[in-house]
C-alpha cells in the first residue's frame, strides 16, 4: 500500500530526508521513530504529493506521488501535528465544510459527518464552537476530518503531541480503532509507548535515514540478541549437573532459579525444561525477560553513536 525507494528531500545545502525505503502492506501500521528534525515530518510531506523529492520514488496503493499527486491525496488522510481547527465552528460546520472540499455530495457529507461523530464520540457537543472543546476532543474532531472521505491510507504525524494523559489515551483508542485489514497506517512519533501499543512494525529514522526497521521482536534480536528467560523454582536453584541443549547458555543465578540466553526457544525450551527436571529441579514458571521499545531504540541510537 505505501512504498517507498531512496526517498530523498534536500533543501539547499541541507538533507532532510536521505534514502529512505519503506514498505508497508495493507492492514499494517507502521511507526516511524525519531527525535524532532530526524526527517519525520519532511517524508510525510513527501507521501502526500505536498513536497516532490530530490530523489527516488514513492507510491501510494500503486500511484506515483510525483506523477499522480491529485490521485494520491484522494487516497489519504493526513493528521497534522498543528491540524488547523477552526474554532469558531462548529463540528458538524466544520465537517461539512471539509467534506465539501473532498467532493462529497450533501447526502454522504451528512451521512459521514453524523458516523464519525457518533464513533469519536463528539455527537453531544457537535453543534457547539470548536473553541469550547477539550485538547483531547479536539484531536478526535481532526482524526474524523481525517476520514471524512474514507482514505485507505492514514498518516498521522504526532497524534499526541503535548496532549495531557487522558486525552492521549483516549485518541489512541480511537486509532487502534481504526485498523482494518483495508487502511493502512503510518503514525510518526517520537513517543516510544505510544508506537509499541499501536504499531505492527517499526521505523527508527535518524538525521533523516532509516537506521533500522522491522516488527519489535526482529528489532529486539538483531539490536539486544537472543531471548533471554528467567526460571524459577520451588525450593530455589541448587545448581548442580545440567545438561545443556545447543543454543542454550546460563547467563546469571539468582535464590529464585537461573537465567539462559537461549538462540532459538522455539526448539530448545522443550528440551530446556526437560533437562531441568530430570535434573532435579521443580519448575514453577519460565519467562522470558521483557525488553522494552525503548530499550531497543537506545541500543539503534548507541550504535550511531558508537560508530
Amino acid at each position: 500500500m505505501i512504498q517507498t525507494e531512496d526517498l530523498s528531500k534536500q533543501f539547499g545545502d541541507f538533507l532532510a530526508v536521505d534514502g529512505v525505503t519503506i514498505n508497508v502492506q495493507p492492514g499494517q501500521v507502521l511507526a516511524l521513530l525519531g527525535q524532532n528534525g530526524a526527517g519525520k515530518t519532511t517524508t510525510v510531506r513527501m507521501l502526500t504529493s505536498l513536497l516532490a523529492p530530490t530523489r527516488g520514488w514513492a507510491r501510494l496503493a500503486g500511484y506515483d506521488v510525483v506523477r499522480e499527486p491529485t490521485r494520491v491525496r484522494s487516497l489519504v488522510g493526513v493528521l497534522t501535528e498543528q491540524h488547523g481547527l477552526y474554532l469558531r465552528m462548529t463540528a458538524v460546520e466544520y465537517l461539512d465544510f471539509y467534506g465539501k472540499v473532498f467532493r462529497l455530495d450533501s447526502a454522504t457529507r451528512q451521512k459521514r459527518s453524523a458516523e464519525l461523530l457518533d464513533y469519536f464520540g463528539i455527537t453531544e457537543f457537535a453543534r457547539r464552537p470548536i473553541g469550547q472543546y477539550s485538547k483531547g476532543m479536539r484531536q478526535k474532531l481532526a482524526l474524523a476530518r481525517t476520514l471524512l472521505h474514507e482514505p485507505p491510507v492514514l498518516l498521522l504525524d504526532e497524534p499526541t503531541s503535548a496532549m495531557d494523559p487522558e486525552s492521549a489515551r483516549l485518541v489512541r483508542q480511537a486509532i487502534a480503532g481504526l485498523r482494518s485489514a483495508n487502511r493502512t497506517i503510518i503514525i510518526c512519533t517520537h513517543n516510544l509507548v505510544e508506537a509499541e501499543l499501536l504499531a505492527d512494525k517499526i521505523a527508527i529514522i535518524y538525521r533523516g535515514r532509516i537506521l533500522t526497521q522491522g516488527t519489535v521482536e526482529e528489532l529486539r534480536r538483531s539490536l539486544l540478541g537472543p531471548a533471554e528467560y528467567n526460571v524459577r523454582l520451588r525450593n530455589g536453584w541448587r545448581p548442580g549437573t545440567l545438561n545443556l541443549p545447543p543454543g542454550v547458555t546460563l547467563t546469571g543465578e539468582t535464590d529464585a532459579g537461573p537465567r539462559f540466553r537461549v538462540e532459538d526457544p522455539l526448539a530448545a525450551n522443550p528440551e530446556l525444561l526437560k533437562s531441568l527436571i530430570a535434573s532435579g529441579a521443580e519448575v514453577v514458571a519460565m519467562q522470558e525477560v521483557p525488553h522494552t521499545l525503548e530499550e531497543i531504540y537506545l541500543a539503534a541510537m548507541s550504535k550511531v553513536n558508537d560508530a
